[in-house]
């Protein structure tokens, strides 16, 4: 098996299947980038942005089909070209149940394929008790978006997990894993790995991470499920679409590298920060782009926290409402509403009114708000920690809204056009993050055990 370190000529390549396991990808795609006999098939399976609640609850945000099929395709070409397969965030949030769900898929496809491999597991949980410590030690800091982590944030949390640096998977790597399945990672972590272990530069190596964890998101026309394959040598790196209708632009690649930063010109990580300020973007034709300049800047070792607790359940109500003059006076009539049903019933519920077409994207950072169309779609949403109470709240405020006389009122046929039929749709838990947070480390391996075991089909 190769060991995924450098090969003689000094570049290493690695193949982006898809922006995240379970998305897809043409299999035409696929096999032109194996054809190009890529050192690594590497992909990322998680993110935050679908919120919370997958993180809280243990489940995954793909489905196991998706996710199996996607697999399925990776182990088969990472075994025929003897190379690593490095997946990140494994079940989308990165904790126990998440990847002890990827794991049973990936043992799945070996059982019917009769498929063997060294496979390691990396978990990414971090025990409450680690977490206490190391805030009493005064190593930990908030997000820009959270307030002081408390005792009480840790302990409501159903998962506390950290997003691992590409140290542990390195680990892995040097123990003969040809197969790598992470807790929850740094997203450039399973791309940048072996590219660091193979001593190339990391701001490259981090920097070409950074675009192949969102694969052809980053090429034009963008699509989360097409595959990219990079090339990193010592001085640059290469980016090159596999799909037959996609190319990369200095323009595409340099907008990436701005995705998901609130700065320009640095993106922290695990250990340090990439510095952008040197890097160019060349097209070399054939619908590549080269990358060169990125500095990697290091600083004390901190990994991101991550936590979600529970705090209640979920009912929601769709609506349309195409009445002018309710639609002019629909912020004071809706919390009037709010007012009346929560004072009537007692209810320490959440009300929550989402009206689309007037804010309900931006809510208060709306800078368009004198502007509102002839019609507005809106979502009522009450949450309350028991799923009856829920229930009625959201069918009062509902049934309120409904017939409210507001003034101006011609019709008293009722204002809302309700979309479904039962109109009340009871959605189950909320979580919130409890949990988004820096930890200093002093060792970028020791909160991530590598579990290595002997896959036999």
């Amino acid at each position: 098996m190769s060991d995924g370190r450098r090969p003689t000529d000094g570049a290493m390549s690695v193949l982006s299947p898809t922006a995240i396991l379970g998305y897809g990808f043409p299999e035409s795609s696929f096999e032109r980038g194996l054809a190009r006999h890529p050192d690594v098939i590497a992909v990322d399976a998680g993110s935050t942005d679908p919120g919370p609640h997958y993180l809280g609850a243990g489940k995954s945000f793909t489905s196991r089909s998706a996710v199996k099929r996607d697999l399925e395709l990776m182990l088969r070409g990472a075994l025929a070209h003897d190379v690593p397969l490095l997946v990140g965030s494994a079940g989308g949030a990165g904790a126990a149940p998440h990847l002890a769900w990827a794991r049973e898929i990936v043992l799945e496809i070996a059982r019917e394929s009769g498929s063997r491999f060294r496979m390691a597991v990396i978990p990414a949980d971090i025990p409450k008790e680690e977490v206490r410590a190391a805030l009493r030690l005064g190593r930990i800091s908030p997000m820009p978006c959270a307030g002081a982590l408390s005792d009480e944030d840790i302990e409501e949390s159903t998962h506390i997990v950290a997003q691992m640096g590409p140290e542990p998977l390195i680990t892995a790597l040097d123990g003969g894993a040809q197969v790598v399945l992470c807790g929850r990672a740094y997203d450039p972590a399973p791309f940048a790995a072996p590219a660091l272990r193979a001593g190339l530069d990391p701001g490259l190596a981090l920097h070409m991470g950074k675009i192949l964890e969102c694969a052809a998101i980053a090429a034009t026309p963008g699509s989360g499920s097409d595959c990219v394959l990079a090339t990193l040598k010592a001085d640059c790196f290469e980016l090159e679409a596999l799909g037959d209708d996609r190319a990369f632009t200095t323009t595409s690649a340099a907008a990436h590298s701005l995705y998901e930063k609130s700065d320009p010109y640095e993106l922290p990580g695990p250990g340090g920060s990439l510095d952008l300020r040197g890097t160019t973007y060349s097209d070399v034709g054939m619908g590549k782009v080269r990358v060169t300049g990125t500095r990697f800047v290091p600083a004390p070792y901190t990994i991101k926290l991550e936590g979600a607790r529970r705090v209640g359940y979920r009912t929601v109500s769709i609506a349309g409402v195409r009445d002018p003059i309710l639609i002019g006076q629909i912020g004071q009539v809706l919390e009037t509403v709010r007012k009346q049903v929560l004072d009537s019933t007692r209810s320490d519920a959440r009300v929550l009114f989402h009206v689309y077409g007037k804010d309900g994207v931006m809510g208060d950072l709306e800078p368009r708000r004198g502007e509102t169309g002839h019609e507005i779609g809106l979502v009522i949403e009450a949450i309350h920690r028991d799923q009856a109470e829920a229930d009625s709240v959201c069918s009062l405020v509902r049934s309120t809204l409904l017939h409210f006389g507001y003034p101006g009122r011609i019709s008293t046929a009722g204002n809302l056009a309700l979309l479904y039929s039962p109109s009340d749709i009871p959605c189950g838990e909320v979580y919130e993050f409890s949990v988004y947070h820096l930890m200093r480390v002093d060792d970028p391996t020791s909160l991530f055990p590598v579990q290595m075991e002997e896959v036999r089909g």
